[in-house]
C-alpha cells in the first residue's frame, strides 16, 4: 500500500470518527452503531441523570438523538467529506423512553445542499417512543486538529 494511499485510508477514518470527539454526546454516552449510505442508528442506556421526574428517558435526550441520528445519516450520504447543521426539526413525543434508547436516522432526499431526514426512537421493549422530520444543510468541515 502506497504512503499516499494509507494517507488517504487514516484521513476517511479519522473524519467518520469525527462524531465521537462532540463532547456533548460522549458526555451523554450516544454510542453510533453506524452511519453508511444515508442511514444510521445511535443507542442510549437509560441511567439516572438522563431521566425525568417519571423515570423515563428525558424528553430533551430522546431529541437531542433524533437531531444528531439525522445528521449522521446526512454526512454519510457524502462520505463523511462535510458537516451538517439542523435547519428545522419537527419531533412528536409518542411515549415515555424506558431503558435503552435506538434511534435510527435516514435522509430522505437532497436539493441544492439541503437534506431532508427522519428518524425514529424506539425503547428497550421496542416500542416507538418519537419520530422526527427534519432538514440540514452541508457546511465545509472545520479545518482539523492536528
Amino acid at each position: 500500500m502506497s504512503a499516499e494511499m494509507s494517507a488517504e485510508m487514516a484521513d476517511q477514518v479519522d473524519r467518520r470518527n469525527a462524531y465521537a470527539r462532540v463532547p456533548f454526546t460522549r458526555m451523554m454516552g450516544v454510542e453510533r452503531a453506524y452511519s453508511e449510505g444515508g442511514r444510521a442508528r445511535l443507542l442510549i442506556d437509560a441511567r439516572p441523570e438522563l431521566q425525568n421526574v417519571i423515570g423515563a428517558v428525558h424528553g430533551g435526550v430522546i431529541l437531542t438523538m433524533l437531531d444528531v441520528v439525522m445528521a449522521s445519516a446526512a454526512v454519510s450520504l457524502v462520505d463523511f467529506t462535510k458537516t451538517a447543521v439542523t435547519l428545522n426539526l419537527n419531533t412528536s413525543f409518542l411515549r415515555p423512553g424506558l431503558g435503552r434508547i435506538v434511534a435510527d436516522g435516514f435522509a430522505l432526499e437532497t436539493n441544492d445542499g439541503v437534506v431532508s431526514c427522519s428518524a425514529e426512537a424506539r425503547d428497550a421493549s421496542g416500542e416507538l417512543v418519537a419520530s422526527a422530520l427534519g432538514s440540514f444543510r452541508y457546511l465545509p468541515l472545520p479545518p482539523s486538529e492536528s
